[in-house]
């Protein structure tokens, strides 16, 4: 076992239980933790300070950040589930202070997705939560338990989704949008929106989460004028966006942005 340390780190050891498994070529940062029965990968790189609980394992070209704690029985970076995936070299990328819990699994990229999954810093991914191949997870985001991400998604800042649900491959969800419970997700979700159903649908704005991230009131007002246009105007849905343009609301900007980006999903309409 050969353990190497980041470059400019103070020379601090790793923690190693002896029945652990390093692979040679593995790089551990300084004050790293490694408990019983872990594995990891010769490909893997781990920041400063990560802890990986027990009977961890983390494999493939992937690199986890700083402060990163992963509970037991996680198993992170292994091939796509994607029968077109034909072992080409893909690559996983977690940024630094995440929470990944019991049983998560995140997979590397594919080639035709671009070859990366990518996840954030300070996100939640909690007891037996799935995110697939492709993924691109911005900060702060929270998985409840036994959610799954599919492939390709993107979920933006402080997203978080609600326990057993499902997010659709190539579905996109906007900063600060709530996924209910028990949802299963086939469209785009707008910035903000809240979101539930058996076959989801755009119920409103996140306004708890507005609130606790310190919004102000004009912005919240403005956002709450936008959907009620986007939920009750005339024509058709990107229509009644246009009919917002030339907002001097960043917010509400945000969400026309959202709306005219480039989606493979359907967008997902007020109902």
């Amino acid at each position: 076992m050969r353990i190497r340390r980041h470059a400019g780190h103070a020379q601090l050891t790793a923690t190693v239980h002896p029945t652990a498994l390093v692979e040679d070529g593995a790089i551990l940062g300084t004050g790293c933790t490694i408990g019983p029965f872990c594995v990891v990968g010769a490909r893997v790189v781990l920041g400063a300070d990560v802890v990986l609980k027990s009977h961890v394992v983390i494999t493939g070209d992937t690199h986890v950040g700083d402060g990163t704690v992963i509970f037991s029985f996680a198993v992170i970076g292994e091939v796509p589930q994607d029968l077109k995936f034909d072992g080409e070299p893909t690559q996983l990328r977690i940024g630094a202070r995440n929470r990944i819990r019991e049983h998560v699994t995140v997979n590397t990229g594919t080639a035709g997705g671009g070859g990366v999954t990518r996840i954030g810093d300070d996100c939640l991914l909690m007891a037996g939560c799935h995110v697939a191949h492709d993924c691109r997870l911005g900060d702060r985001v929270i998985v409840v338990n036994s959610s799954a991400v599919a492939g390709h998604c993107v979920l933006e800042d402080d997203v978080i989704v609600g326990g057993l649900s499902g997010i659709h491959q190539f579905v996109r969800i906007g900063q600060g949008a709530i996924i209910g419970a028990l949802s299963m997700v086939g469209h785009d979700v707008l910035p903000h929106g809240l979101v539930m159903g058996p076959r989801a649908q755009l119920e409103g704005l996140n306004l708890v989460g507005l609130k606790r991230r310190g919004m102000a009131r004009a912005d919240i007002a403005a956002l709450r004028g936008a959907y009620a246009v986007l939920r009750d105007g005339e024509g058709t849905f990107h229509a009644r966006a246009d009919t917002l343009a030339g907002t001097d609301n960043a917010a509400v900007q945000q969400v026309l942005d959202f709306i005219h980006g480039q989606s493979d999903r359907s967008f997902l309409t007020p109902h």
